[in-house]
């Protein structure tokens, strides 16, 4: 590696703002060589890399794609749909990467709302092209589309509060928003990064390139000229087989995942030792988790405790501090998180309240929804915005912040404050329940009332007997005032429970 080239890398990471596109191209000329992004038997270089964003940038362009014009990606985790990811900010245009799992009325829905001006589809995607008056790209065609090799862009001047792209929630509680990020936010958060070795990192991303869990690690593998492994499709036995060949040395991973991993039965007979660092986020993670997780997988875990909209940051170190497991850890530095009840105010410490954060990772908006950015914020006294992040928690005495549920999902039964996490562990401990999840539903005595659904080892047991189990260990005001068996609970791609459908099962 030459050593101007070494100098080139460093005084782009020493300045306050550059984007991840220049870093791929240093790395090119740094350390060409160097393997950017594998997805089985295919793989790119960093100068592969470079050149193919060069092509699609080029090819955008000549299609009339402006600076700051979207296009929407509804692609699985492969190199195609991750090289229009890249290629589209490298021409200054806003990537929405999609899931292919929406149905043809969401996407479209999804379309329109971003104001995509091309769309790129995997052969999975329910989209059906004549319905869209927009250019309709196949990702398993991609060649065929790009520029001529060689091909070179129009430099665009990128500005911190140019937007990076628009992320879309998992609409687990409405309709889905679009969460615009910045290329500002997203360098100043990769760089917080630094330390945790990503310029050597072998990164496993067995997430969807959809969700800001998957963005969060690969950003910084990229600008710190790592190597991503795309897994594609979820698989537990093959994600162990993948890692122990690559000699992965970090991975985000959903506790779901973490779930089926440590349950593959051959688990241990896999070598591990090369991993550095293991990260999780976007759903609760059970304590018994996460110490099976450090008992038996090498290297640091660090669950990481925010949204995607930004707000507050907490990471829990889980190896360091085991008797904090319930806990999703402390505020990361940079960030402030305060709590507050219902009338907007902070509670004292140790009482219970609505979480609120603010950080340097904030989201500019949601994209066309002014008020609902309004409705998302909250102010303290000096006018700092804060960011409602819809979760109810209460700090100990040593700032371990550790979650009560959605603010949505609180049962309050007789006046009395119900927190459905509190009841879906008590279900968890009997040894016949493999996952839980609690509801509200209407009663006329107490206004609401818990309302459990289970999935079950032994289908002789009946929900009744479950219910008096569960009960004879909760308090008087958190008993069951029903349960029901069902085969699997609905989840989102990145593992949270959708008790939306939960309660849609209730109505119907």
């Amino acid at each position: 590696m030459k050593e101007r080239d070494v100098i080139g890398a460093e005084e782009l990471l020493s300045r306050k703002f550059a984007t991840m596109s220049d870093m791929i191209a240093v790395h090119a000329t740094s350390d060409p060589d160097r393997r950017a992004l594998v997805h089985d038997d295919d793989q790119l270089t960093y100068a592969e890399l470079d050149a193919r964003l060069d092509r699609i940038a080029s090819r955008l362009q000549a299609a009339g794609v402006q600076p700051g014009d979207s296009i929407a990606i509804v692609g699985g985790m492969t190199i195609p749909a991750t090289c229009i990811y890249l290629g589209a900010q490298r021409a200054g245009a806003v990537p929405v990467p999609l899931a292919p799992s929406s149905t043809a009325l969401q996407l479209a829905a999804m379309i329109a709302d971003c104001d995509a001006k091309i769309v790129f589809v995997d052969a999975a995607a329910a989209i059906d092209p004549p319905e869209l008056d927009i250019d309709v790209v196949a990702l398993n065609d991609l060649d065929a589309w790009l520029a001529p090799v060689g091909a070179k862009p129009e430099p665009w001047s990128a500005v911190p509060d140019a937007p990076f792209h628009i992320i879309y929630s998992s609409g687990t509680t409405g309709t889905p928003k679009g969460i615009v990020h910045t290329h500002g936010v997203r360098w100043t958060q990769a760089l917080a990064w630094k330390a945790v070795g990503f310029a050597e990192a072998t990164m496993m991303v067995a997430t969807p390139l959809y969700s800001n869990t998957t963005l969060t690690t690969l950003i910084p593998t990229l600008i710190f000229g790592g190597t991503a492994i795309l897994l594609g499709k979820f698989d537990a036995h093959r994600f162990l087989e993948v890692a122990e060949r690559e000699r992965a040395t970090h991975t985000m991973l959903v506790p779901v995942q973490y779930q089926r991993i440590m349950a593959v039965p051959d688990f241990d007979r896999f070598d591990l030792s090369s991993f550095r660092i293991k990260f999780a986020t976007s759903a609760p993670f059970a304590a018994d988790l996460k110490a099976d997780v450090v008992r038996r997988w090498p290297g640091q875990l660090v669950e990481i405790y925010g949204m995607t909209e930004g707000g507050g940051t907490c990471l829990l170190y889980a190896n360091m501090h085991p008797a904090k497991l319930h806990t999703v850890g402390q505020p990361a530095i940079g960030s402030d998180i305060r709590l507050i009840d219902d009338a907007g105010r902070e509670v004292p410490h140790g009482e219970v309240g609505e979480i609120v954060g603010r950080s340097t990772f904030m989201m500019k908006g949601y994209h066309g929804r002014d008020k609902a950015t309004d409705e998302a914020a909250w102010h303290d006294a000096e006018g700092n915005r804060y960011i409602r992040h819809g979760d109810i928690g209460r700090f100990d005495d040593d700032g371990f912040l550790t979650l009560l549920g959605r603010s949505k999902d609180m049962i309050i039964s007789g006046g009395f404050n119900i927190y459905p996490p509190d009841l879906e562990a008590v279900l968890l401990a009997h040894p016949a329940v493999s996952d839980a999840a609690v509801i509200g539903i209407p009663s006329e005595t107490w206004g609401e009332t818990p309302y459990a659904f289970y999935v079950s080892s032994d289908p002789a047991i009946a929900p009744a007997d479950i219910m008096a189990w569960a009960n004879a260990r909760l308090g008087k005001t958190q008993r069951l005032g029903g349960a029901e068996a069902i085969d699997e609970l609905p989840r989102s791609t990145i593992g949270k429970v959708l008790k939306r459908e939960l309660r849609n099962r209730i109505a119907a």
